[in-house]
Formats: structure tokens, C-alpha cells, sequence
């Protein structure tokens, strides 16, 4: 094997789409030597790598000199060259780019949702993050007096556990605000926390057909109409499930159709969880596992923070910081395709350490996904090998 492992990850990515969206977006009229595949090779680089600044993502792709090639550039760019272009390339073509590759990843992996197969509608947890910034080198993501931040909103498709729709904006703005502005997919499933109760919101779901699971919040009123009976032998955690209409004049004016309230004990936390839903076929076990379901997303939070190059930035401005966390999101897409085409157990932790660990070793990436700690996975030449800051 000739190639390095970091080279044939990149060999998975379609170029062609790539360049169709770099077309389109005129990326590349004015650059003067970085184009824009270069561009995204070196971000996902400071990705795979958790490079710690420009310099670093210039320095390591220079390490590899004879295999850059290999990656469909000719040049690593230079630290003053990244820091011009993350600052003036628009971010969107990293955006269109990422919701091409998830359909052709999509496709390749067939990623499977974990539960739930025989609820024929598409499942979507929905929920945000916010992510901490020094006010001072980014004065444009106002947060409080002191302090920065921004936020992720984030709509994470069930089957597969990916995000089908992200909206980055400052830390004020709440999560119900920006759950108003996304497109929320007909004849579809929401489950999401408390703090997306928007009985208007809600109802214009339940128009469009779309099934909603959500955490009560306890200062909401209501007028209990119907009780349930409940499983006698089966189903413990259940306490309650009832319909109910709203008491408040204000919130029946927005909602003014029956909702169902299910009450579930939670062992682990030693608390009554209350759910609400416009859902009245299912089970009450149904929609209390689609809530626990919602954990997917902390999940995924909890990932792209952790192993991902996402809590601190190279670049100081808002593009740049918009390119660090899409290339982000394609990185992570990446090796959750990577996980699901390997026949070991990786988990997404161990995949992302042992990948960093070998970037530029020359190894077959299926062997090595297949029997990463057998004899015949190794390195032809393992002096070529390891990088290492």
C-alpha cells in the first residue's frame, strides 16, 4: 500500500460534487494559489489532526510532502494564506457540501436507526449547544457583558444519529426562537426538551401532520379529560396517560385541540418526568422511549466537542469560525461512514485516536477498519509512520 491512510479517507469524498458547488459559488475566481479543495483538505486536516493553530495545519500537511498528491493538492498552504482565505471563503460552499456528502454517505453506509422500525415516520431530535468564545478576539458573538458565545441549533436525523439541519447563532438567542425558523419536515416526528414549548409553534405542526414528543414544563395548566388505563403487567414506569386541553385562555387560543400527557418514572434520576404529545395511538412505553431516545442528541453534542476541533477556533472571524465547525460536521459524518463500514467495534472515540495516530502511515484503510490490531493491518513501512506534533 502505497497510499496513506489519511489520503484514502479523502479518496472516499466526491470531488466531482465538490467542484460542482466550488462552480457555482464562484469559490475560486479570485484565488491566487489556495483553491477551495485545498481549502477544505486543510481544515479537515486541522480536524483528523486537532491541530492547535494555522501553523500547525500548515506545518503537518508540509510533513507529508511526497503524499500530498494523494490528497489532490500540490501545495500545503501557508499559515498567512490559510488565515486569508478562512476569513473571505464564503462558508456556504463547506455547507452545501457537507448535506451532498450525507446523502452519498448515506447511501453507501445505510445507516440504520437503533429503534422504533415500525413507526414509518422519519424521527428528528431536536435541541442546541452553546459554545464558549473570548469577547474579546470575537467581539462580534455577544453573549453577556463579559462573555461570548455562540450556539448550535441543531434538528439530528434519527437514523444515523447526523444532523439534517444546523443554524449557528449568537448565544442570546433561545432555542424556541430558532426552532420557529427551521423547516421542520411534514408527516414527521419531534422530540425535543421543555424548552421548546411553543403552543403555536406545536399547533402549526400538528397541522402540517407532524407528531411532537416534548417535556412538560411544570408551570403550564391544564384540565385533565380523559385517563387511560394503563398496562397492568408490563410497563411499570408508566404513572399516568391522559388527554388534556389547556386551562390557559392565552395558550388554548394557540393550541385549542387536545394533547395527551404521559407521566414516567425516571429510576436512574429518582424523578416523575412529564411528556405531552398530539399523539394518541401509541403506546405510552412508546413515547416514553422516544424521550429517552432524545439522549442521541447529548450524545452527539457530547462527541463533536469532545473529539472534534470545536471549543476552540483558528480563526477569529465569524467565516472562519462557520468553516471550522461545518468541516467539523463533514469530519464527524466521515467517521461515523468509517464506523459503520468496519466490521470492528470501533467506537467513535477510539476510531478518531487511532486514525490521529496514523495520518500518514501507509496501511489499507478497509484491512485496517476491518483487523486494526492484527499482523497484516500494519504499516508496510512503519518508519514512514506515526505523526506526532
Amino acid at each position: 500500500m502505497n497510499v496513506t491512510l489519511f489520503s484514502q479517507v479523502i479518496s472516499k469524498l466526491n470531488r466531482v460534487s465538490f467542484n460542482r458547488i466550488v462552480t457555482r459559488n464562484a469559490s475560486d475566481k479570485h484565488s491566487k494559489g489556495i483553491n477551495s479543495w485545498t481549502h477544505f483538505v486543510s481544515m479537515l486536516f486541522c480536524q483528523f489532526a486537532k491541530a492547535n493553530s494555522l501553523r500547525e495545519i500548515s506545518n503537518g500537511l508540509r510533513s507529508s510532502t511526497g503524499n500530498l498528491n494523494h490528497l489532490g493538492i500540490t501545495l500545503a498552504p501557508s499559515k498567512s494564506s490559510l488565515s486569508y482565505i478562512n476569513k473571505h471563503r464564503d462558508w456556504h460552499i463547506f455547507q452545501e457540501y457537507y448535506f451532498e456528502l450525507l446523502d452519498q454517505l448515506r447511501k453507501d453506509a445505510k445507516f440504520k436507526r437503533i429503534k422504533f422500525n415500525k413507526i414509518q415516520k422519519k424521527i428528528f431530535m431536536l435541541d442546541a449547544t452553546v459554545i464558549s468564545l473570548c469577547l474579546s478576539l470575537f467581539d462580534w458573538a455577544k453573549y453577556r457583558q463579559k462573555k461570548g458565545a455562540i450556539k448550535l441549533h441543531v434538528l439530528l436525523d434519527y437514523d444515523g444519529c447526523l444532523p439534517c439541519y444546523v443554524n449557528m447563532t449568537d448565544g442570546k438567542v433561545s432555542d424556541v426562537r430558532a426552532a420557529k425558523l427551521m423547516p421542520i419536515p411534514k408527516d414527521s416526528v419531534v422530540v425535543a426538551d421543555r424548552a421548546y414549548i411553543d403552543f403555536r409553534m406545536l399547533y402549526r405542526w400538528q397541522k402540517q401532520n407532524t407528531d411532537f414528543v416534548i417535556r412538560l414544563k411544570k408551570n403550564i395548566k391544564y384540565i385533565s379529560k380523559t385517563e387511560f388505563e394503563l398496562p397492568k403487567d408490563k410497563d411499570q414506569h408508566i404513572l399516568m396517560d391522559e388527554s388534556i386541553i389547556l386551562e390557559t385562555p392565552g395558550s388554548y387560543n394557540q393550541y385549542p385541540k387536545r394533547l395527551r400527557r404521559v407521566a414516567v418514572w425516571d429510576d436512574v434520576n429518582k424523578k416523575t418526568i412529564e411528556l405531552i404529545t398530539n399523539q394518541m395511538s401509541w403506546t405510552a412505553a412508546t413515547i416514553a422511549e422516544l424521550y429517552k431516545q432524545r439522549w442521541q442528541i447529548e450524545i452527539f453534542f457530547k462527541a463533536i466537542k469532545q473529539i472534534m476541533k470545536i471549543k476552540t477556533f483558528v480563526g477569529t472571524s465569524e467565516n472562519a469560525v462557520q468553516i471550522q465547525i461545518w468541516t467539523a460536521l463533514i469530519s464527524i459524518l466521515i467517521l461515523k461512514y468509517l464506523k459503520q463500514i468496519g466490521k470492528y467495534n470501533w467506537s467513535m472515540s477510539n476510531l478518531i485516536a487511532f486514525l490521529r495516530m496514523n495520518l500518514f502511515v501507509k496501511i489499507d484503510l478497509t484491512e485496517w477498519l476491518n483487523h486494526p490490531f492484527e499482523e497484516s493491518s500494519r504499516a508496510e513501512n512503519p518508519a514512514q509512520g506515526v505523526f506526532a506534533w
